[in-house]
């Protein structure tokens, strides 16, 4: 199956009965459609916007096992997490890569205790390829992150982690399902589930919100993989069902990379109010969070809060010898952890499960929630082997663990190109073929022609955001440089999808829309 919307879209008007029809292209929804393409089961996802869009493209870029979760005793969750962050460093070669993390200590107590917490922490991940933790001196610490501050600083300990690029893995996921025979469509939108004589749901009707045209088509397995909207396919099924999902907000802002400098992530593991806070290099910024704030709505782009952004500023300044002031800020953006909520009522998130659920309704209908980013295989596993025990499929063994996803390399790819992996040759032959796509489109930027029109042609690319904020990371990088490109890739586009100058600028329109959301102009700046 070629990785193309046009034959997608005929897939469904041809293929009317599936195996598994999953709803959601996120990490959960993009793993399991892998996970069952991978076992020969006929397979169509279905996104009611970009693969990625919500929370899977707004996480803190880490493939961990969750060094804070330990702390809370949650052995088992980091053991599931520590294997599935090898097996990704494995699958996906040139997305995920081996980041060294510090946290700075301040007294002899600390020491000992993240020192002791992190040998357990390597002990339970093994032989997985990553560098043990050690404890460092002051001196060590510095000249490791030369913007930390100093003062009462005694040492530190250091460990290692995974960092990856989460929109990026999901594109590729989805490409990956492609080529083993999935059926994938992004803006496609489910409008109501279709149910037998006996109650029991047996398959969707969705609509393509680029034409208005609806399908109806018949699935074995109905699967809910939506992130913080599962209670909305839920009330489809059961109307006055109770809710399953409490979202949680992560806010994040990106920093320039003067603030962290060198190559080493700042880790601190207690804050004022108890949260974690990372500062880590990313795409040549600083990327630092995250909040956890219980939220009781989710929408599709929810917003960072103002305290939040003053919490982040605040944390990081009492660290960093160079203290981010709100002007510093290059990008702002949050995302809604899709937490298992218990059946009591709870204000705090830390209290809400972060391991994964499978729920079987009374219709058959599965839905998997909870869980994060590093564990998505594991829940795609889960959630297709539930299928099989409830005989919606027939048994056939489970092989993701030693799938390649699409772009890994053995000699991975440098460079500009990197992070496409082994699709960055093919991007090259274009600008060979064409001296005038290579040409950047913008003079701060590295971004050239010929990589939208590849996004548009094999990754499935339908708007300006899609490239600028989830193919190419600028929007979350520096949001004011994805304004100044998106004249110049809206055109590009046009040409690609043969589209008319009135979607140019109702694309424009839409984009710089949202670049005013990462731009936090929203919010009011405090006077302090």
């Amino acid at each position: 199956m070629i990785f193309s919307r046009a034959g997608s879209i005929s897939a469904i008007q041809e293929e009317k009965e599936w195996d598994v029809i999953i709803i959601g292209g996120g990490a959960t929804g993009l793993g399991t459609a892998v996970d069952a393409a991978s076992r020969g089961y006929r397979t169509l996802l279905v996104e009611q916007s970009d693969f990625a869009k919500g929370t899977s493209s707004r996480s803190t870029k880490l493939v961990h096992g969750g060094v804070r979760y330990l702390a809370q005793g949650d052995i088992a969750l980091v053991y599931e997490a520590l294997h599935e962050r090898g097996l990704l460093l494995k699958n996906a070669s040139h997305l995920v890569h081996d980041q060294e993390f510090i946290i700075p200590t301040y007294d002899w107590s600390s020491k000992l205790m993240y020192l002791v917490g992190l040998k357990f922490y390597d002990l339970l991940a093994g032989r997985s390829g990553f560098r043990k933790s050690a404890w460092l001196t002051a001196d060590k610490v510095l000249a490791a992150i030369p913007g930390l501050s100093k003062k009462a600083l005694i040492g530190g300990v250091s460990y290692s982690d995974g960092q990856f690029d989460d929109s990026r893995l999901a594109i590729n996921l989805a490409q990956t399902a492609a080529e083993y025979g999935g059926v994938l469509l992004n803006y496609m939108r489910v409008n109501s589930l279709t149910k037998g004589s006996d109650g029991r749901v047996n398959g969707i009707i969705t609509e393509d919100l680029e034409t208005g045209e609806s399908f109806k088509v018949y699935g074995k397995s109905i699967i809910n993989a939506t992130g913080v909207f599962v209670d909305d396919i839920l009330k489809m099924d059961v109307p006055a069902g109770n809710a399953l999902v409490r979202p949680s907000q992560g806010a994040h802002i990106v920093l320039d990379r003067s603030f962290l400098k060198g190559d080493t992530a700042l880790m601190i593991p207690k804050t004022s109010d108890g949260r974690v806070l990372f500062a880590v290099p990313w795409h040549g910024k600083v990327l630092v969070g995250t909040t956890d704030t219980p939220l009781d709505a989710h929408s599709m782009e929810p917003k960072p809060l103002t305290e939040e952004i003053e919490f982040i500023l605040k944390t990081a300044g009492n660290y960093l010898l160079k203290k981010p002031r709100h002007q510093d800020i290059l990008s702002a953006f949050a995302g809604l952890r899709p937490l298992a909520a218990p059946g009591k009522n709870t204000g705090s998130t830390k209290e809400i499960s972060r391991s994964h659920k499978l729920i079987v309704s009374d219709s058959g209908m599965i839905t998997i929630t909870g869980g994060k980013w590093t564990t998505y295989r594991r829940m795609a596993q889960d959630t297709i082997d539930k299928a099989i025990a409830l005989g919606q499929l027939h048994r056939v063994k489970c092989i993701t663990e030693k799938v390649k996803i699409h772009g890994a390399q053995e000699i991975v790819e440098q460079g500009e190109f990197a992070f496409y992996g082994s699709d960055a040759a093919k991007i090259k032959k274009l600008m060979k073929d064409d001296a005038q796509l290579a040409q950047p489109l913008h003079t701060e930027s590295s971004l050239v022609k010929a990589e939208v029109i590849w996004m548009v042609r094999n990754e499935m690319a339908r708007t300006v955001e899609d490239v600028l904020a989830r193919r190419r990371r600028v929007l979350f990088l520096n949001a004011e440089l994805a304004e100044k490109l998106a004249p110049a890739v809206a055109e590009i586009m046009a040409v690609e999808l043969e589209k008319d100058m009135e979607w140019v600028s109702a694309q424009l329109q839409q984009f710089n829309e949202l670049v005013a959301q990462y731009l936090l102009k929203y919010q009011e700046i405090p006077s302090h």
